[in-house]
């Protein structure tokens, strides 16, 4: 017998007919013998309008008055399911998260889980009947011992469904939606996006942090992180949709559901080399004519950093293995020749990185990678920054220490530590999938000082007011005084917040000061294929400048290449970059009835 997790949003249980209709569907599952969780959210728009009301009393409702006031939505739409239900003949019971055993962090609004006690729905389950659970809410001890209701925040439900997924070891957890699956990007913006029929985990935490909304980051790294067999579909429909797919599969302990360690993994890459053009024009064409040269030379690149700097100029540096710095040093020195512009290169290199789900969504964690190197006198020579992994550039000599520390750090074990891995994603696509973020600002802290310990500084004044960064660039130009110039990307929200999170920071380092850019688009490609095939990023580059759109700033990661453009180009950007890897497709147009 086979245990099914099902969730149905809003939309899905959006009216009564919809309502009988995802009724229909659960009680086809059952007719095949399947036991059934099912997962609801709030009908409809019911969110929205509950919000609205509660502005109209109180502009700043207290926070627990919210959560007993948002968890009221689910509660209707899972007693109707429930009713709908037996109206089928399908036996079957509805249960709130704190009667199901959602237990979790005291925190309103955004309370993560920390378990699920699980008797409940065994007991119910035992008994051959549905249990429809009420998504998006859990319950809290006060400090009084009186419990609490809570809530889990945007994308709650989808959090509900997959914890409870892995707390009961379902055979399936499934994602019903009113698209068909994960697309390649978003089909408002891109009228031949295509279905994906599997992606991994990564991929999808990738494309979620960069405003791919069909799923929620937070349940997709309990999937990640637990093995749970994840499928999004289409409540309108009986395609399979997207299976997501996780390397990962480590028990549920005790440690928190949602709270243990964010970090699964230490990786070090030995003998890197760092090439550094400087002073060329900030013009498109540039990043695209050096590395499709590059790739042309069979050269494959990892790491690239882009900054824009004053004056009409840009600095790219990037990466390579030590065996192709000559190489590289010829092809790169051939580009610039008639550009203008200076060329520098180092070997003697080592690449520290920590890997895990969501670690950029959760402050603390790259601020203490930054000040673990700090504390051991180790200086940070290039900083790559994604959603499941944070990489710093180091002297080769500082590898073994630096290695160490990390390991004492984030109390990594031996299993999970990998020391110069081979390339992954042969069978890969090089692009899964791209997406475009326009909620997002891009600063720069000028005149940074070099030494050990700005960076951790930096993003620790950050993190201590609860400000993410989406992406972090160090340049590799220095000032006359020797000091450097970090950029950095964050939510249009923390904009305001981040000048008084930084101010005390900036009064400590003499000449330096805080930049906003002009509005920007972040446009990114994400493909678990993209290491072990070089050429990916110049294909992007090359796409972009034959739409003459310029490139501010470029970030890249093992598995993400994301470029900075201006706001008014952004949605182009998605387009022709999507095209230029061959995503478009017929599957997304019949699934719209286009």
């Amino acid at each position: 017998m086979v245990l099914l997790v099902q969730k149905f949003g809003g939309t899905s249980v959006g009216s009564v007919e919809r309502i009988r209709a995802v009724a229909q569907r659960v009680a086809r599952c059952r007719e095949d013998g399947d036991d059934l969780v099912v997962v609801v959210s709030a009908m409809g728009h019911t969110t929205d309008e509950i919000i609205e009301l509660a502005n109209e009393i109180n502009a700043t409702p207290p926070q627990r008055e919210m959560d007993m006031l948002l968890a009221s939505g689910e509660q209707v739409s899972i007693a109707l399911l429930a009713m709908a239900l037996h109206s089928q003949g399908v036996a079957a019971v509805s249960m709130t998260g704190p009667q199901v055993g959602i237990a979790t962090e005291s925190t309103h609004g955004r309370a993560r889980i920390l378990e699920i006690r699980t008797d409940r729905i065994i007991t119910r389950l035992q008994e051959g009947k549905v249990v429809v659970v009420a998504g998006f809410q859990g319950t809290s001890q006060s400090s009084d011992g009186i419990s609490e209701i809570t809530t889990l925040g945007r994308g709650g439900s989808d959090t509900s469904a997959v914890a409870l997924a892995a707390a009961l070891n379902a055979d399936v957890c499934e994602i019903y939606t009113d698209v068909p699956g994960v697309l390649s990007t978003d089909p408002r913006k891109v009228s031949d996006a295509q279905l994906m029929e599997k992606i991994s985990c990564d991929e999808m935490l990738e494309l979620a942090s960069l405003g791919a909304s069909v799923l929620h980051p937070r349940a997709v790294e309990i999937a990640r992180n637990y093995g749970v067999n994840l499928v999004v579909r289409s409540s309108w429909s009986d395609d399979p949709g997207t299976q997501l797919t996780s390397q990962t599969a480590r028990p549920v302990g005790h440690g928190g559901l949602e709270l243990g360690s964010p970090v699964d993994g230490v990786e070090q890459v030995e003998s890197q080399a760092i090439l550094a053009l400087s002073h060329i024009p900030d013009k498109p064409g540039i990043a695209a004519r050096l590395f499709e040269t590059l790739a042309e030379a069979g050269i494959n690149v990892d790491l690239i950093i882009q900054a824009t700097h004053r004056g009409g100029s840009n600095d790219i540096t990037f990466t390579v293995d030590e065996s192709d710095l000559d190489l590289a040093s010829q092809v790169s020195q051939s580009v610039i020749a008639n550009l203008g512009g200076e060329l520098a290169t180092e070997g003697g290199f080592t690449k520290l990185s920590i890997s895990g789900a969501g670690i950029m969504g959760r402050p603390g964690i790259a601020a203490s990678l930054f000040t673990c190197l700090y504390q051991q006198g180790i200086n940070l020579r290039l900083i790559a920054t994604s959603e499941v992994k944070v990489s710093c550039v180091i002297a080769a000599s500082a590898g073994r220490k630096a290695l160490q520390a990390v390991r004492d750090a984030f109390e990594v074990e031996d299993s999970q530590v990998v020391v110069n891995p081979p390339l992954s994603g042969e069978d890969e696509p090089e692009v899964r999938g791209v997406a475009l973020d326009r909620d997002q600002v891009q600063l720069s802290v000028h005149h940074v000082p070099d030494r050990p310990g700005t960076a951790a500084a930096l993003c620790s004044s950050l993190a201590d007011n609860r400000i993410s960064l989406e992406a972090i660039v160090q340049s590799e130009r220095q000032h006359a005084d020797g000091s450097r110039d970090i950029s950095f990307i964050l939510s249009k929200n923390d904009r305001v917040r981040a000048d008084v999170a930084l101010a005390p920071l900036l009064a400590k380092w003499p000449g330096a000061s805080l930049e906003d850019s002009d509005a920007i688009a972040r446009v990114s490609a994400v493909g678990a294929g993209m290491p072990a095939k070089a050429g990916t990023a110049g294909r992007m580059f090359r796409a972009l400048a034959d739409a003459n759109i310029n490139i501010g700033l470029i970030a890249t990661s093992e598995i993400r290449t994301s470029c900075v453009v201006a706001e008014d180009d952004g949605i182009k950007a998605l387009q022709v970059v999507h095209a230029c890897f061959g995503l478009g497709g017929d599957k997304c147009r019949r699934a719209y009835g286009q």
